[in-house]
């Protein structure tokens, strides 16, 4: 056994650590900025569509650098990935301070303060989206270093790699709550919250010696790596990329089929494979799975925010309390977790814990009760992402870093834009029942509006519609609204089923071939 195998630098195993809770403390501050008063939307005079526009312009670049620099990463070496990431962190810094100092500028009021918050809006966005960058870049670089570290072992690692991510906000989140009153008077000490893990991985990784991926070691060529992954999963990918470009850019449909058929078939003309059967089953199983663990958080959190606010605690305890249950988990669990189920048996039983957890939260009422099953909901998503990323790593080794960072990039593209609509499409037909069957269907149809998303028309309630109804009637329906909402969380529990069934095919699957077993090159 080699030096590398038996005796990993743990500094450099830290170093990535401490890079992904870098992520977490500007995906968490970013979000506090964002949303909340007397920060971002009224220093830069920003409604709710350009504050989600912000909050989102650091969020695509993240899904988008992690697939294209895994294409790149092996012949430009982990750390100037490592180095890129940081620069992309001081970017968006100086950015900031930019932005602010054009607002708080002396006699600004009138058309000179709209103009001079309108340009600052422009230095935030691009800001936001060099940080997006610099997020995707670290996961690029973290996941495969991590997995070559620990070739014999790498679902267990990468889950307490992994447990940077939940640390990291419950960390930023009680230092941005302890912060507030210091950040009312001056948001930018939230900036510089962040720089204070950034110049830690940095200083850690700098002269740190990066581990030669095992698919470079083993002599698997650039042309096989691509092989790997294949059209089919070019194709997916790409038209996640696209897709995801033409909302932001506003191309047409026609300009993101034609992108995605071109690169496909260029992608198939090269590497000549439509690539591994069981990674492109994994790429279709990632679809539901992140969107059951990232697109319900916002449902969940809400529901638990609003009765912690009503007693008088603030709402970013919810995101602790389900980071701290994460954390927790990878971190001390995962290992043994991982040995006595294996990681297809720990896939199936957090698949079965929040189907669970997701049904009862539908109708659980009270405080007690909603976080118990919030509890158990927390247990079930903790281990999807890593294993899942450990899976693909043990059986598709020849993949690289392409294919254990392209699947975590097409679940974050999946989830803007498949997995949040449908959701939100579940929700809206879950209000309208609730409505109905509190009032009548003339009282919803004339609060809601027609509209359309990719998968056909729907309706969705008006707030300024229900406004407009009679007291009474108006307390009725919010409730209605409410419950419907909390409801819906059944409706989502399709995801984690279907996903359940895809891991018993896959135990079924190694079963036949005497075990599950890790691929080695």
């Amino acid at each position: 056994m080699s030096k590398q195998e038996s005796e990993p630098d743990m500094k450099l195993f830290w170093g990535c650590f401490i890079a992904l809770i870098t992520t977490a403390f500007a995906f968490i501050t970013r979000a506090f900025l964002v949303n909340a008063e007397p920060f971002w939307p009224s220093t830069f005079g920003l409604n709710q569509v350009q504050a989600q526009e912000l909050f989102g312009a650091g969020i695509w670049p993240f899904a988008i650098s992690i697939i294209v620099f895994s294409l790149i990463i092996d012949n430009i070496g982990y750390r100037a990935a490592m180095i890129f990431s940081f620069v992309c962190y001081a970017a968006y810094a100086f950015f900031a301070f930019q932005a602010y100092g054009v607002v708080t500028a002396e006699g600004l009021e009138g058309e000179s303060l709209k103009a001079a918050q309108a340009s600052a809006y422009t230095k935030l966005y691009w800001g936001s989206v060099i940080l997006g960058l610099g997020n995707g870049t670290v996961e690029a670089f973290i996941n495969p270093v991590v997995a070559t570290m620990f070739k014999k072992d790498k679902t267990k690692w990468l889950n307490i790699l992994h447990a940077g991510w939940p640390g990291g906000l419950v960390i930023g989140g009680i230092l941005t709550i302890l912060l507030g009153a210091q950040a009312a008077e001056d948001w930018r000490i939230l900036i510089y919250v962040i720089a204070i893990p950034a110049v830690v991985y940095l200083v850690m990784l700098l002269k740190a010696e990066f581990p030669v991926n095992e698919r470079v070691e083993s002599g698997t060529s650039y042309k096989e790596m691509l092989a790997e992954f294949g059209a089919i999963g070019a194709l997916i990918a790409g038209y996640l990329i696209f897709r995801q470009l033409g909302m932001v850019f506003a191309w047409s449909d026609a300009v993101v089929y034609g992108l995605t058929i071109v690169s496909t078939i260029g992608y198939y003309i090269y590497c000549r494979s439509l690539g591994r059967p069981i990674l492109i089953f994994l790429c279709i199983i990632m679809i539901p799975l992140a969107t059951t663990e990232l697109g319900t958080d916002g449902a969940i959190s809400g529901l638990m925010e609003e009765p912690m606010t009503a007693a008088g605690y603030n709402g970013l305890w919810v995101l602790i309390y389900t980071s701290a249950i994460m954390m927790v988990l990878r971190f001390w669990f995962a290992g043994p977790i991982v040995n006595a189920l294996g990681p297809l048996g720990l896939l199936a039983t957090s698949a079965v814990l929040a189907i669970a957890g997701l049904f009862l939260l539908s109708f659980a009422s009270g405080l007690t009760m909603i976080f118990i099953f919030a509890t158990l909901y927390g247990f079930g998503k903790t281990f999807f992402w890593p294993t899942t990323l450990g899976v693909v790593s043990e059986q598709c080794p020849k993949g690289g870093a392409l294919t254990l960072n392209a699947i975590a990039g097409i679940g974050m593209l999946a989830v803007g834009i498949l997995g949040g609509p449908v959701i939100g499409k579940m929700a809206e037909d879950s209000v309208k029942a609730s409505i109905e069957e509190a009032t009548d269907a003339e009282t919803y149809s004339s609060i809601s509006n027609e509209s359309t998303y990719f998968l056909g028309d729907y309706t969705a309630v008006d707030a300024d519609k229900v406004g407009d109804l009679a007291e009474e009637k108006q307390e009725v329906v919010k409730e209605s609204i409410q419950k419907g909402k909390q409801g819906s969380l059944a409706r989502v529990a399709i995801f984690p089923l279907f996903m359940l069934i895809c891991y018993l095919a896959l135990i079924f699957h190694f079963k036949t071939k005497g075990g599950y077993k890790p691929v080695e090159i």
